[in-house]
């Protein structure tokens, strides 16, 4: 549901189907025609052979059929067929035509049934499926707003940096998932996240804001990157002890956060995350080598203090930063994702179409059959051309 901003009254109600509406106004109109019929008929056994006529009246159950309930047809069939019974039996009993007549009556009668209750069946059917739609595309509509406030749109050029990426979430929905990313230009220099939080779909979304939250408010305001790493790590901590509050599941989240200063040197800490790794002209692989340390949140279950490692972002060379939906993906035989592989081979793929290659070589690999959320970042130098920088402005980020 999106909000305007004003006060907007929201409708709690439980949405009526229209069969249910129509059968209330329906039923005044079906007592008038019981009633209306009864005073005929009372008028003709009183004149004499009229009851002939009476078993016109099944044309009456058909016509509450096709707009009425099954019980309102059931109803003024009983009730037609009662009438003609009475009619017959009040001018000399029933026998041959007369009994013919009752029994074509209630047969029709019984059809009439039959075929309001289908007729109900698929128009309530028709009537949740289109409600459903209305529900999924709310649902849409709130997942779509949920994935502007967490995820920027990309590419963007920021700082002498070009960040671009493809986030692709496992769920129906493909709007929101477990994986976020973030970029935010600090006064000490270009700060990015690449997290994975544990869970997928909108379950993963709370503690997601979490570390959104956290990131974008301390990257900013704290030149160490241990002390931004270690905010994030409360925020985790604060969710997971209110998860247990509300009896829901706590979670961890594996993050790589860099810091990339003017000279393009990258400082990086990873929190149990797959490692960054470069592409391009002698690069193809990993460019860190401590072990990941453990995920936001369990820290403290591990005595070893987080390290930041180092190394300088090259010419024509990408920086990719993904999560584990791209190293696990599989195929149809079970066999992982050779992303190292790929990569030793992309070599001399420019910069700006490594997501692209990689987006299209990994649907490929696995047949549009992801089991995970995807989500892959490269960043790279821009090309100091006066055409290029006149055509792509540097968009503020943070």
């Amino acid at each position: 549901m999106r909000s305007s901003g004003a006060d907007e009254a929201v409708d709690l109600e439980p949405a009526v189907p229209p069969v249910e509406r129509r059968s209330r106004s329906f039923a005044a109109f079906v007592f008038w025609a019981a009633w209306l019929v009864s005073l005929l008929l009372a008028g003709a056994f009183l004149v004499g052979p009229l009851p002939r006529l009476v078993p016109f009246l099944v044309f009456l159950p058909a016509i509450v059929a096709g707009v009425g309930t099954v019980r309102q047809t059931v109803a003024i069939s009983v009730w037609v067929l009662l009438v003609a019974g009475t009619a017959f039996t009040y001018h000399g009993g029933i026998a041959g035509f007369d009994f013919y007549s009752l029994v074509v009556t209630a047969g029709f009668g019984a059809l009439s049934i039959a075929a309001c209750w289908y007729r109900n069946r698929h128009q309530q059917e028709a009537y949740r499926l289109h409600f459903r739609e209305e529900e999924v595309r709310r649902l849409r509509s709130t997942a779509a707003e949920l994935q502007r406030l967490i995820l920027r749109s990309l590419p963007a050029r920021i700082d002498g940096l070009v960040v671009d990426g493809r986030y692709r979430p496992v769920e129906g929905d493909r709007m929101v998932g477990g994986d976020i990313y973030e970029v935010v230009r600090s006064p000490h220099g270009l700060r990015v996240l690449v997290a994975d939080v544990q869970g997928k779909g909108l379950p993963a979304v709370g503690a997601a804001f979490s570390v959104l939250g956290a990131f974008r408010s301390v990257a900013y305001r704290k030149a160490d990157l241990l002390e931004l790493v270690d905010a994030m790590d409360d925020a985790v901590i604060q969710y997971n002890s209110y998860a247990r509050e509300v009896e829901e599941p706590e979670r961890f989240v594996t993050a790589v956060i860099l810091h990339i200063d003017r000279n393009y040197r990258v400082h990086v800490v990873n929190c149990g995350h797959v490692r960054p790794r470069l592409v391009g002209p002698g690069h193809s692989g990993p460019v860190t080598r401590a072990d990941p340390g453990a995920p936001l949140g369990l820290a403290s279950l591990v005595p070893e203090p987080r390290t930041v490692e180092e190394f300088d972002l090259p010419p024509d060379t990408a920086l990719l930063l993904c999560t584990d939906g791209v190293t696990e993906a599989r195929n149809r035989d079970g066999e992982f994702y050779p992303l190292s592989q790929r990569l030793r081979a992309w070599q001399d793929v420019p910069p700006e179409r490594i997501i692209e290659t990689l987006a299209a070589d990994l649907s490929d690999f696995t047949g549009g059959d992801y089991r995970d959320d995807v989500t892959a970042l490269t960043l790279y130098r821009a090309r100091e051309t006066g055409a290029s920088a006149a055509a792509e402005p540097e968009r503020a980020v943070g």
